[in-house]
């Protein structure tokens, strides 16, 4: 474990920087520009993810980079697993609601997890059998029910989401929970570990595990769930099947909801 220990210092200093890079282009031109898949990039990203390419080329050469702009594949099974800016529609649209998210990737599991708000200045942080902690104070998720009064719970779907039906599963959980959306999937699954939210829904497959990596090891060590939408445990280093994440209670119910609308992809 001390070696994981390693690697979450590593990859909390990794954060500090990507949330200086953030701040830096926030207040000025951040030079967004549309991708072909219609999500928008912004120059914090590019900036971000070159950085952390070239941090793992220096100190752990080794190890494979799977970044949402720019990747490093040296055929790894230690794969370092970023989201530069997650909400960059948002971000670009000097909206202050964006995080940086960063795993590292064993064998297809998640075992240490960073997630910074440069905004806040929340860092929320997870190593696997240890717990998860937002600037070191750890955090739990909470036990409400779908229907209970308090709870709130995040939604995310786009133009070309590639589950169509999911406004169907939305609508029903709709009736018991209040749905809103953040505008960014990993800061809205810091608010099911900190007990907040009761639940966060992500219908995406392609090139989706850089939301989800780090997302895995800090809900799950905060005694929360996420899986695929089956139930399933999925592999964090290639594209997921959608992510569940949860505070564990309503899960199942969740499940069931979507299994009557969608099909496996």
């Amino acid at each position: 474990m001390n070696e994981y220990n390693d690697y979450l210092e590593f990859a909390k200093e990794i954060a500090i920087e990507a949330g200086k890079i953030m701040k830096k282009y926030f207040y000025q031109d951040n030079g967004s520009s549309y991708k072909g898949d219609r999500t928008i990039v912004t120059l914090a990203d590019k900036e971000i993810n070159s950085y952390l390419i070239k941090r793992v080329k220096e100190q752990y050469p080794d190890h494979s980079v799977l970044g949402e702009e720019e990747s490093f594949d040296k055929l790894s099974n230690y794969v370092w697993v970023c989201d530069p800016v997650d909400g960059t529609a948002m971000y670009a649209r000097h909206i202050p609601i964006a995080v940086f998210s960063l795993a590292l990737v064993i064998d297809g599991v998640s075992v240490v997890g960073v997630v910074y708000d440069p905004f806040t200045d929340n860092m929320y942080t997870a190593i696997k059998g240890e717990g998860a902690y937002r600037n070191g104070e750890k955090i739990t998720v909470n036990n409400f029910a779908l229907d209970d009064v308090r709870s709130v719970s995040h939604f995310d779907v786009w133009q070309t989401v590639p589950y169509p039906n999911i406004w169907e599963v939305y609508k029903e959980l709709g009736k018991k929970t209040y749905f809103i959306s953040l505008g960014t999937i990993i800061r809205a699954s810091m608010c099911v570990a900190t007990g907040d939210f009761v639940l966060a829904i992500f219908p995406a497959t392609i090139g989706k595990n850089y939301d989800i990596a780090a997302v895995k090891v800090i809900v799950e060590e905060a005694g929360g769930k996420v899986t695929n939408f089956w139930g399933e445990d999925q592999r964090y280093d290639k594209d997921i099947d959608g992510a569940v994440i949860s505070n564990g209670v309503v899960h199942d119910e969740v499940l069931s909801s979507i299994k009557k609308y969608l099909e496996r992809k």
